[in-house]
């Protein structure tokens, strides 16, 4: 782990693992609070690195460390829950040795009764004899390179409180002042900071940059498509919004949060029918694991809510309680299909 001023989420994430890791490696950037304090509870291996703007080198420096046959790699507010803990224990005691890296889901974003929203796939357990190296100043990565074993388990990113900082955004214009230019992939995730921070329009240039360039992963390809039409939204210009969907359909299959960003565009302009046929196209599309970023509720939840508003506006009131029913077996707990419940019964009685 690299930590710095963690001391409200390091214990929680400490007492996940350190019944399960053989040895616990914390490098610490700079803390001035009781973060090493916390640590030294759960391990005597912490170790010191003057920060310079760079994760990949922070993430080298504490994979370096590490003497075990597998090196597994956590952020100080991420979680492993119970069912999850079982899972790694098991993988601990039976990964055949010849598997070089184990990915694991990613939960990042979640609904207010804690079901995953949001998640990504990443590259978790590396064996160390490979010597794999972190890349990248910001949004660091290693390169998913060997034989892969894509397990179930999942480890949850939360928060102690939502909090939002420019921290990644100066580092990325400071490389822009020393270098002039970023990497095809730093150029997509700078341009997820500035649409993070509001900044849509430079949000919009350096998306448009990444897409031209033409040397982005499919999955970040069509990412910026959706992320376009989201900044096009935000500043009133529909119809680029429409154009940017549209391009994602040159990268690949069609995918559920793109069907349904086309969905509202025509709910939006009165257009039901061709809105039900996009939402229709999001519910049906078939159910496979991405190793990009998932928003779940995209795949079901979302496009059953909306054919049943669109349904009952054509006053096809059965079919819209259908599809909210649908809804419901995602989220039983949700607000707006119980409400709906509420209200479609009354129609159909």
């Amino acid at each position: 782990m690299i930590v710095k001023n963690e001391e409200a989420v390091l214990n929680r994430c400490l007492e996940c693992i350190h019944d399960i890791a053989d040895e616990i490696i914390i490098v610490d950037t700079g803390s001035t609070d009781s973060t090493k304090r916390i640590a030294r509870k759960h391990t005597k291996k912490i170790y010191e690195f003057k920060w310079v703007d760079d994760f990949a080198k922070a993430r080298n420096y504490s994979f370096s460390l590490a003497t075990k046959d597998y090196i597994m790699w956590l952020d100080a507010d991420d979680v492993i829950t119970k069912e999850n803990r079982e899972k790694l224990i098991l993988l601990k005691n039976n990964l055949p040795s010849n598997f070089d890296i184990v990915t694991m889901k990613y939960n990042v974003a979640f609904d207010e009764h804690n079901n995953p929203t949001f998640h990504s796939t990443r590259g978790r357990l590396f064996k160390r004899e490979k010597n794999y190296k972190w890349q990248d100043e910001v949004h660091e990565y290693i390169g998913l390179n060997g034989t892969m074993l894509h397990s179930d388990i999942c480890i949850d990113h939360r928060h102690s409180h939502k909090v939002q900082t420019d921290r990644n955004l100066k580092i990325y214009e400071r490389l822009l002042q020393k270098d002039g230019a970023l990497s095809p992939r730093g150029k997509y995730y700078y341009a997820r900071e500035l649409k993070d921070h509001g900044k849509f329009q430079e949000a919009i240039r350096f998306f448009n940059f990444f897409l031209t360039e033409g040397k982005g992963w499919i999955e970040d390809n069509i990412a910026s498509c959706y992320s376009l039409a989201i900044c096009h939204k935000m500043l009133g210009e529909e119809d680029k919004a429409f154009e940017a969907l549209q391009k994602s359909f040159a990268y690949d299959a069609p995918r559920a949060e793109n069907c349904c960003l086309l969905g509202y565009y025509y709910k939006d302009k009165g257009d039901l029918k061709t809105a039900i046929s996009w939402f229709e196209t999001a519910l049906n599309l078939p159910k496979k694991e991405s190793i990009g970023f998932v928003l779940k509720d995209f795949t079901a939840y979302i496009p059953a809510l909306e054919l049943a508003v669109c349904y009952d506006k054509l006053q096809m009131f059965t079919k819209a309680s259908q599809y909210n029913e649908l809804a419901g077996k995602e989220k039983p707990e949700s607000k707006e299909y119980l409400q709906n419940r509420e209200y479609f019964a009354t129609k159909l009685n």
